[in-house]
């Protein structure tokens, strides 16, 4: 069991030092009476481009930096993680290219520093609150889960579950995962944080809830598509999928923005146009996240404000 002291993890994935390069190519054609033979001279991104912030963008921003990279053998990408307001606050002081985020920039800078930012929505992704998949809980009320992070109901055995108290594993407030989690989760209720573990390090947060029965947290989808250890917990009855987001029906999801200080520069220009491009889309799905295009209405309305 981890003892309840304050834990801070700050997430660094390792710098991916390959090649990167999906670029432009233009065709010169040559005709003869029956044939047409073409050749194309491809012009590859150079440079470099450094990334940081939200975690729950991590894993789909590593692994477009890894193929943007194979792409692109002269650009070398760095992700890092650190948090949203981290990432922010970074590429707002020009110490780095792309600020990773899942809340919109005013939410987290001076009204001054979030107008020299340029926002692009790369993906949603969604969050869920988490627990073992031994404790036996599979639902709770919107009621419930505010009493739980409140540090108020701390025995699962007053929510349905066994007679052990209950392990709050939460987030810094630098975090665009709590921030989410407590606006559309708590509907705006405050966490307790003298009463819980906090990370803001998924791995950190997904290994301490597997170790511990008792344990309850909240993580992007995406450290969930493989995992087979935690519980992914319904709200009122709805659970955390791409549908039940797409629908409007499940409201604990946020946009994924890579906000530069100005257009950015090219090679971050060219990495961001390649998170969004059909070629990559195909894996944005299948890792967890959502696609921005798939949102109905009745979806963006629930995030209008």
């Amino acid at each position: 069991m981890v003892s309840k002291k304050s834990l801070t993890a700050c997430i660094l994935a390792a710098a991916m030092l390959a090649g990167c390069g999906s670029g432009s190519s233009a065709g010169t054609a040559a005709s003869s009476d029956s044939s047409t033979a073409s050749t194309a001279a491809s012009e590859s991104v150079s440079g470099s481009v450094t990334a940081a912030g939200s975690s729950a963008l991590l894993p789909l921003a590593q692994a477009a930096a890894e193929s943007f990279m194979q792409k692109n053998p002269d650009c070398v990408v760095t992700v890092n993680g650190g948090g949203s307001g981290e990432g922010l606050k970074q590429v707002a002081d020009g110490s780095i290219d792309i600020g990773d985020s899942d809340v919109f920039a005013e939410e987290k800078l001076d009204a001054s520093a979030a107008d020299g930012l340029v926002d692009h929505q790369v993906a949603i992704v969604a969050m869920a609150a988490v627990v073992n998949k031994d404790l036996g809980i599979t639902n709770l009320t919107t009621d419930q889960l505010i009493s739980i992070f409140k540090g108020e109901t701390t025995n699962w055995k007053d929510v349905g579950g066994p007679d052990e108290d209950i392990l709050l594993v939460t987030r810094p407030s630098s975090s665009g995962t709590r921030a989410t989690f407590s606006k559309y989760a708590m509907n705006g209720e405050s966490e307790a944080d003298n009463q819980a573990l906090e990370t803001d390090d998924s791995g950190t947060l997904v290994q301490t809830i597997t170790d511990n029965k008792d344990a309850i947290g909240y993580v992007a989808l995406s450290y969930l598509v493989e995992n087979k250890d935690l519980q992914a917990v319904s709200i009122d009855g709805v659970e955390p999928t791409l549908e039940n987001v797409y629908s409007g029906d499940y409201k604990v999801w946020s946009y994924e923005h890579m906000y530069t200080k100005g257009d950015g520069s090219d090679a971050a220009q060219a990495f961001i146009k390649y998170m969004t491009s059909d070629e990559f889309s195909s894996k944005v799905e299948d890792m967890g996240y959502g696609v921005v295009a798939s949102l109905t209405d009745a979806a963006k309305k629930t995030h209008a404000d």
